[in-house]
């Protein structure tokens, strides 16, 4: 495993070359009913990618293996992440040790003493050398070490060299109370800074964390502009707001459009049918009375010609490195 590692980091991943386009399809197909709660089904498309070389899949398999035992570290999972591990991805090494993999399993890095200790060798050169994904990853990394100051001072970093999941998860901590400040007002403002970040870069999970600020500042006009963004971009919480916005403006102070019903029922409508939201469910059940049944048929053939099968899809946007 050891000189698998090193060859790691003198090469490009395999999940860098280009997939055949048959084989990509089925990847995005896998990566978008992943990203949508729907892991058992995603499987399928998943695997292909993954047995044709592809890293990411690799991970993405384990992690979809993984949540079919309560997030426990399966058989299955563990080899995935091992095949993974073996091109140097350090989050399925993260997972390994996570899992047990070298004290329950038996599954060791050659070399290291557990898999954490192979992820900080593949990852801090990289972080060191300004590469800010990996500068994320040494945040995590870390974490496995229980060493909360050094992870702390990776996650600045990281944020400050602009990547926006570092920024975001930055800014939430800081809504929740990391550092000191003299008042909640500054508070704020900080969490909105670093938020602001990441959203203006097109990172949905920024606008969404955003949009909460917003609202406890009373910025509301601010709020709907972001939040419509993040819903156009495939987030399907806003997705879910944007829909009853405009079926019932008046319900909401931030709901900042004139009522359309036919539009927000079918955009209700489509993610039921993508995704099964139970929230959006019970909106239609609510507002069942707001449109006639000739409305809502208006309304579910307008989700078929423009919200169903959107591009770009639905999605949770779940981090890479979740629980």
């Amino acid at each position: 495993m050891q000189r698998l590692l090193s060859i790691a980091l003198l090469v490009l991943p395999i999940s860098a070359w280009a997939l055949e386009p048959e084989t990509q399809a089925a990847k995005n197909e896998g990566m978008r009913l992943y990203n949508i709660g729907h892991s058992t089904a995603a499987m399928p498309y998943l695997r292909q990618a993954a047995e044709a070389g592809d890293v990411e899949a690799m991970y993405y398999m384990g992690e979809a293996e993984r949540r079919q035992q309560m997030m426990g570290l399966t058989r299955a999972a563990m080899e995935w992440y091992l095949q993974a591990a073996a091109e140097g991805d350090a989050y399925s090494m993260l997972q390994l040790f996570r899992g047990g993999a070298c004290t329950a399993g038996d599954r060791c890095p050659e070399g290291f003493e557990d898999w954490h200790h192979a992820a900080l060798a593949i990852t801090q050169p990289q972080a060191e050398a300004g590469d800010p994904d990996a500068m994320l990853a040494m945040y995590h990394i870390q974490r496995m070490f229980e060493a909360s100051r050094r992870a702390g001072e990776w996650l600045e970093r990281a944020a400050e060299a602009g990547q926006p999941e570092a920024q975001t998860l930055l800014g939430r901590q800081i809504l929740n109370g990391r550092g000191w400040y003299l008042t909640n007002s500054r508070r704020l403002g900080a969490a909105e800074e670093w938020l602001r970040q990441a959203a203006e870069q097109g990172y949905v999970p920024g606008m969404v964390a955003l949009t909460a600020v917003l609202e406890r500042e009373g910025q509301y006009s601010e709020l709907w502009s972001w939040g419509k963004r993040a819903s156009l971009l495939g987030s399907r919480v806003s997705r879910v707001v944007h829909g009853e916005c405009l079926i019932v403006p008046e319900r909401e102070e931030y709901c900042r459009e004139e009522a359309d019903p036919i539009q927000g029922w079918a955009i209700l409508y489509a993610v039921v049918e993508e995704t099964s939201d139970n929230t959006a469910k019970y909106i239609l059940e609510q507002l069942h009375s707001q449109l006639s049944r000739e409305e809502q048929e208006e309304a579910e053939a307008l989700a078929e010609r423009e919200w169903i099968g959107r591009e770009p899809p639905l999605s949770n946007f779940p981090p890479r490195f979740g629980y």
